[in-house]
């Protein structure tokens, strides 16, 4: 279970973070690659993220608010379809949407550790 929650910060942090990994990257366009392949599972990596942050809440609390965080943004799009809480959470992802690469790439990080 612990395995699947890092390979979810992993591929969520990608997500999150392309545009600050693409500039790391240069010219191979590796990242872009990556994203393109996991942008349809969008929607199961951010579930994922927010189910499993709150099964291990009580391990680490600092990574599993950042999951938590990361899940919220990467189901942007799915937000309008819960129409009772539509606009609080509409209201949330724009104010976490400038912190986006930011939490990208403490996503990345903290999966990779979590792998050790």
């Amino acid at each position: 279970m612990a395995l699947l929650y890092a390979i979810a910060k992993i591929t969520g942090g990608v997500l999150l973070g392309l545009t600050t990994l693409d500039k790391w990257d240069g010219e191979s366009n590796f990242f872009n690659k990556i994203a393109g392949v996991l942008a349809p599972f969008q929607t199961v990596i951010g579930g994922a993220l927010i189910v499993l942050a709150v099964l291990f809440f009580r391990a680490n609390i600092l990574t599993n608010v950042i999951s938590i965080l990361g899940g919220i943004l990467l189901l942007t799009h799915v937000f309008g379809k819960v129409s009772a809480l539509e606009t609080s959470l509409r209201k949330l992802s724009a104010g976490l949407m400038p912190f986006k690469a930011i939490i990208g790439i403490a996503l990345l990080v903290l999966g990779i550790l979590g792998l050790f």
